[in-house]
C-alpha cells in the first residue's frame, strides 16, 4: 500500500468470479518492510462484482414529477351553451380521471412516472371555491352542483391535483411523496335571471 508493502513468494491459486466461474491465478504473500507477512492476495483475471447503478432518490423523482407537463382537466358545465340561471342548479364535471404515465431517464436509468387525478378544486367565478375528491357528474346524478346568487358573466375553472407513483427499470412501484396541481383555463358562463313560464313538452334545460 503506497509502496510500504511488497508481494512475495508467488504460488498457484484459484478464485471464483462474480459470474460463478473458477479462475486460476497467482497467490502472493503481502510482506511489510520489516519482513512480516501481513496477508495474502490471489491475482486472477476473474471479473469483479458489477458496480451498483446510482440510486434514483424520491427527491429526484419529485422534481421530475413537477417538471413534466400533465394535462389540465376539461371542464363540462350543464346547462350547456354557456348559460345558466340565478338560483338554478348548475352541474360541473370532468371525464379526465384516468392515470397518465410518462417515461423519463434519471441517472441513466429508465423511470416510469404515473400521475392520477385525486383532487379537484372548482373555482366558481363568483369568488367562492370548493374542493372535492370526485370529478362530479352530469345531470341529474352529479354531485358537484353550484347555484349563482346574482346575474352576470362569470369564469369558472377547474384545478386538478395529481398524486403519483414511480418505478425504476421496471421494478416495483413506489409512491411519490408529493402532489402536483395543474390549473385549468377559465370557461365563459353567463348567469341570467329567468321568470317561470308555463310551456308544453318535457324537455330538460340540461341538454
Amino acid at each position: 500500500m503506497g509502496g510500504q508493502y511488497v508481494c512475495y513468494d508467488p504460488q498457484p491459486c484459484a478464485e471464483v468470479g462474480s459470474d460463478g466461474q473458477s479462475y486460476e491465478g497467482v497467490l502472493y504473500d503481502v510482506v511489510a518492510p520489516v519482513g512480516a507477512v501481513v496477508g495474502q492476495t490471489c491475482v486472477t483475471d476473474a471479473p469483479g462484482e458489477p458496480a451498483a447503478p446510482p440510486q434514483v432518490t424520491p427527491g429526484m423523482v419529485v422534481r421530475a414529477f413537477k417538471a413534466l407537463a400533465w394535462p389540465a382537466s376539461e371542464l363540462t358545465i350543464q346547462p350547456p351553451e354557456g348559460r345558466t340561471a340565478v338560483n338554478f342548479d348548475t352541474y360541473f364535471f370532468t371525464d379526465d380521471t384516468a392515470p397518465i404515465t410518462r417515461q423519463v431517464r434519471l441517472l441513466g436509468q429508465q423511470v416510469a412516472i404515473e400521475a392520477t387525478p385525486s383532487e379537484f378544486t372548482w373555482h366558481w367565478g363568483d369568488t367562492t371555491v370548493e374542493t372535492t375528491a370526485g370529478p362530479g357528474g352530469p345531470y341529474p346524478r352529479g354531485d358537484v352542483v353550484h347555484q349563482y346568487r346574482s346575474k352576470g358573466d362569470v369564469s369558472p375553472s377547474l384545478d386538478t391535483t395529481y398524486t403519483g407513483r414511480y418505478r425504476v427499470n421496471g421494478g416495483p412501484w413506489a409512491p411519490i411523496p408529493a402532489t402536483h396541481t395543474v390549473p385549468g383555463p377559465p370557461e365563459a358562463l353567463e348567469v341570467v335571471e329567468v321568470r317561470p313560464t308555463l310551456v308544453g313538452g318535457t324537455g330538460s334545460a340540461y341538454g
